[in-house]
């Protein structure tokens, strides 16, 4: 009975942070705009990142690591804002989105997963192991961009 009632008080807890979640846009607009601020946070840590990779600025290890552990929390971040009715009004994000809400959640959760090994890898120091770990997640964002952003 014990065992019911935690996996029920969990359930719960469940619904109410969906709930939550979503609560926190009291319009479309507003789950838009905090989910293209995400992006645009994302956008300059990968910039950047990609930049010390590619040789256009040098190399800093600890200004990497720093990029990596942001990178790493910000993936987190805007999948919770693509809420009903905010494929409406000023976004890039594709109808597909919600038509094919399997498919983008995966890719999603995925990208969330190689933000993660990145910020491992950069904890190394290493710039040989944080390329190998950069270079899926970068594929990751444009995997995504292909089939879910106009």
């Amino acid at each position: 009975m014990k065992l019911k009632q935690i996996f029920l008080g969990a359930a719960l807890s469940t619904l109410a942070l969906s709930a939550t979640a979503n609560s926190a846009f009291e319009k479309p607009s507003d789950a838009i705009e905090y989910r293209q601020a995400a992006f645009s946070m994302i956008r300059v840590q990968i910039g950047d990142m990609g930049d010390m990779l590619k040789g256009k600025v040098p190399f800093d290890a600890e200004r990497f690591k720093h990029r990596a552990n942001n990178a790493a929390a910000l993936s987190k971040m805007p999948w919770e804002a693509f809420v009903a009715d905010s494929d409406k009004g000023e976004t890039s994000a594709l109808p597909a989105i919600w038509s094919d809400n399997e498919t983008f959640m995966k890719k999603a959760t995925a990208f969330q997963q190689y933000a993660d090994e990145l910020a491992v890898a950069a904890q190394t120091g290493d710039k040989k192991i944080i390329a190998k770990a950069f270079d899926p997640w970068a594929k990751g964002c444009k995997d995504c961009h292909s089939s879910f952003k106009d």
